[in-house]
């Protein structure tokens, strides 16, 4: 083995004959080196190329819809709530797997969180940002966004606080800022670990701000932890009420199809289920990319694959209860929302959403499906697919068939609506890609702490 091969993760320190002790000797070396190393592979290149042109095309959308106006989109009188809503809806949701990971497992204890904790952050934050965006420019004026913010002003304006859009405001800006606290503070004596092995300067500087002084003193660690607690304690509420917040959009309406007490708990659900199929589809691929199967490992792969089959069968479940509470209600109009929601003009989105959201994800009931990446990746995908399907067809098709039907119409999408959508995947994996290249991508000093080896005696070799 050469001398750069010995550096490099995935020689020294975790072969096959490698010891548990210097298997955990080489963890920060491992983490450290996907920021360290001098290039990173060229298919880091060409999905930062692809993620770049999207975000060029989502800013190029965005310019236009705001200085033409939204009528640019696809959306109408019937229905107002379109693609915008629905992407919105879908990128607050692929957020929640970050805090349910970080926080609710953390509370709870579960170790084999700390592989995939700092990313499933990073996720959420990116995918908070995303999804802030399309209800500024959906009102068609975004510059009057500020309005929402309750603050004295000689207009007098004030938000009306009854609505559930003002209710979103609060409950987006909450949910990112507590992700940010929690998402930082978790990297501060990573962050620390990165100045003290920079070798340029500029890093040392960078890092060293970042790490705000960190030197790893026993009262540091103590206030940290203590500090990590209260934020994780703080931040579990937002699992239940951020989607549950959203899903009151719909609920709180009288429209047939979104009247329903069901929605807090299904979308909590369906939230999860499509967060942490985004988690796999991003780390499968990375650690192969990164070389850090020894610390994201298949077991950790397969928890995921679990949670998943749990909430999509209860995402599942949801859709016959939709159907079953339509038809024992006994009302004519809710009765004729969901026959049509299956049979009618969007049937195709329909049995596309529950295709990918039920039939797909029950292949992980078998483990060597669980165990095998591209079956994980491609499965992972129409998940995502599904979710967002699920979140058009709750939308566009109660929309497009009121009690009136000279109100019916069938929504088709414009170029712009497309643009948008793509482009906002280009500014959520160009943000990622940045993080996994700059940042440490996993909790050195968790996974240290959760590893038997840290607690081991000097006689003991297990």
């Amino acid at each position: 083995m050469t001398t750069a091969e010995a550096t490099e993760p995935g020689h020294a320190g975790h072969g096959d004959d490698a010891t548990p002790r210097e298997k955990f000797r080489s963890v920060t070396r491992d983490i450290a080196w996907v920021a360290e190393m001098p290039k990173p592979p060229k298919a880091w290149y060409v999905a930062l190329g692809f993620a770049l042109i999207l975000l060029a095309m989502f800013a190029v959308s965005i310019y236009h819809v705001i200085t033409t106006g939204i009528g640019e989109w696809g959306n109408n009188n019937a229905q107002g709530w379109a693609w915008p809503i629905t992407n919105f809806v879908f990128w607050v949701g692929i957020g929640h797997a970050g805090t349910l990971i970080s926080a609710v497992l953390y509370l709870f204890r579960q170790h084999w969180r700390t592989s995939i904790a700092r990313s499933s952050e990073a996720m959420t934050i990116f995918a908070v940002m995303c999804a802030g965006i399309f209800p500024i420019i959906h009102t068609g004026r975004p510059w009057f966004a500020w309005w929402m913010i309750p603050h004295p002003n000689d207009m007098q304006m004030w938000p009306q606080f009854r609505s559930p859009l003002m209710w979103d405001v609060f409950a987006i800006s909450t949910y990112a800022t507590t992700s940010v606290l929690f998402w930082f503070m978790g990297m501060v004596p990573d962050l620390a670990t990165f100045r003290d092995r920079s070798k340029s300067k500029v890093k040392q500087v960078i890092y060293g701000i970042l790490a705000l002084g960190w030197r790893g003193s026993a009262r540091q660690w103590h206030r940290y932890e203590r500090a990590y607690l209260i934020l994780a304690a703080l931040a579990t509420p937002l699992v239940l009420s951020v989607h549950s917040v959203v899903s009151f959009d719909f609920a709180t309406s009288q429209l047939a199809g979104w009247h329903t007490t069901i929605f807090p708990p299904y979308f909590v659900a369906g939230a999860i289920f499509s967060g942490f199929a985004m988690v796999m589809t991003l780390l499968v691929p990375a650690r192969s990319l990164f070389n850090l199967k020894h610390i994201i490992t298949d077991a950790h792969i397969e928890a995921m694959c679990k949670i998943t089959l749990a909430t999509g069968t209860m995402v599942g479940c949801a859709y016959s209860i939709e159907f079953f509470i339509a038809w024992y209600s006994g009302n004519e109009f809710e009765q004729f929302t969901f026959i049509n929601r299956a049979l009618g003009p969007y049937s195709w989105a329909y049995f596309i959403m529950v295709s990918c959201n039920l039939i797909f994800p029950q292949l992980f009931w078998i483990r060597k499906v669980r165990l095998n990446p591209y079956a994980v990746v491609g499965i992972c995908i129409l998940v995502n697919i599904g979710m967002w399907f699920e979140r058009f067809v709750i939308i566009v098709s109660s929309l497009s068939r009121s009690a009136l039907p000279s109100s019916w119409h069938y929504f088709v999408p414009t170029k712009w609506d497309i643009m948008t959508l793509a482009g906002s995947f280009g500014l959520f994996f160009t943000m990622f890609l940045l993080f996994f290249r700059y940042l440490p991508v996993i909790a050195m000093s968790e996974v240290k702490m959760v590893s038997p080896e840290a607690h081991a005696g000097p006689d003991d070799h297990h």
